[in-house]
């Protein structure tokens, strides 16, 4: 349960924290969008779709506000929610155990019944 419940905390701050990273990453920072990268890359995209200019609340608009002011306090909540729900089911989880010694497939033989030798073919019987 604690193992979960920490995984959940940061799972939450995870996802609040990389959101600005993964921004500037791309190219959308505080002041404006970087040359050559991804983001100038989206822009020019959506600037050729639109007959040459971006429009308001397009991804790229969004994304270039993101990265230039940051993200509103709701929106940080409902990112830490989403990273902490994440975070708890992945802490919760758990690797497949190994078998223990003895718990091999075994036949469908009753414990109180002793097996059957097998029959013989036609060809060993000479």
């Amino acid at each position: 349960m604690m193992k979960q419940a920490a995984a959940a905390a940061v799972g939450g701050a995870l996802a609040v924290g990389a959101v600005p990273v993964v921004l500037s990453a791309m190219g959308f920072t505080g002041a404006g969008i970087a040359a050559s990268s991804i983001a100038a890359k989206m822009m020019s995209a959506a600037a050729i779709a639109n007959g040459g200019g971006i429009s308001a609340g397009s991804l790229v608009a969004t994304l270039q506000s993101v990265g230039a002011a940051g993200l509103s306090t709701s929106s940080n909540v409902l990112l830490a929610s989403v990273g902490s729900v994440m975070g708890a089911y992945l802490g919760g989880s758990r690797p497949p155990t190994e078998p223990k010694a003895g718990d091999e497939a075994r036949e469908n033989v009753s414990q109180g019944e002793t097996p059957k030798p097998p029959l013989k073919s036609e060809e060993c019987e000479e």
